[in-house]
């Protein structure tokens, strides 16, 4: 054991202590690229351990690694997720489509929605007809590197057409349901459907100020 003293106050700290293990929580940071944002801090999920729940409606609900995802027919895309704070960035994502996964625990017929729960404890309600879009993607690489923990890894989802909060990170467990409902920012006023409106656009990866003429995906 040894004693750290800091602005007067005497900490005891083991011998066996790893700088490495002292984990940075997840924050919001307005960092260059690519901007940050979670609805409070929470530790870096670790992908090893990490798993995804899926359960409601579906005739073989299960719990799935990393690996096991990997294992899902995947593909790649450039897009932009754009946020609703009029910032955006572009980026090479890889993963699975939605139907993939469905294809595997099958959606009861009347499963009409689903509910995504994060680990931040943020939630999202998405209508499984929107998740079939042919650009929505459950992404874990991000830049050909697998995605980091500051930008939703080890699983996030993709909605180039929706503001970025539709764009659900860090996603722990996934729900299929009949009836929709109001996710966390539709409760404070937040439009439900999300669709990117026409507007400026502040494009980090570019450097640039960009103006969005129509709604939907933008396409620079």
């Amino acid at each position: 054991m040894r004693f750290i003293c800091v602005l007067g106050v005497s900490f005891l700290i083991p011998h066996s202590a790893d700088p490495k293990e002292i984990e940075k929580l997840l924050d919001n940071e307005d960092r260059e690229g690519f901007y940050i944002r979670f609805i409070k801090p929470i530790r870096p999920l670790n992908p090893v351990r990490w798993s995804l729940s899926v359960s409601g409606l579906c005739e073989k609900p299960q719990n799935f690694s990393l690996a096991s995802l990997r294992k899902i027919s995947a593909t790649t895309q450039v897009s932009r997720m754009k946020c609703v704070e009029s910032w955006s960035s572009k980026a090479k994502w890889a993963g699975f489509r939605p139907k993939a996964l469905f294809d595997i625990v099958k959606p009861a017929p009347n499963a009409r929605h689903l509910y995504f729960y994060s680990a931040d404890d943020y939630y999202e309600y998405i209508s499984l007809e929107e998740l079939l879009n042919p650009r929505v993607l459950f992404a874990y690489d991000m830049n050909d590197r697998p995605l980091a923990p500051e930008y939703g890894g080890p699983l996030r989802l993709l909605m180039p057409s929706k503001y970025g909060y539709k764009s659900v990170k860090t996603i722990t467990r996934l729900e299929f349901r009949e009836q929709g409902g109001t996710g966390y920012w539709s409760k404070y006023g937040y439009s439900k459907d999300a669709t990117i409106q026409p507007g400026t656009d502040h494009a980090l990866d570019l450097k640039d100020y960009k103006r969005i003429t129509k709604p939907g995906e933008p396409e620079y």
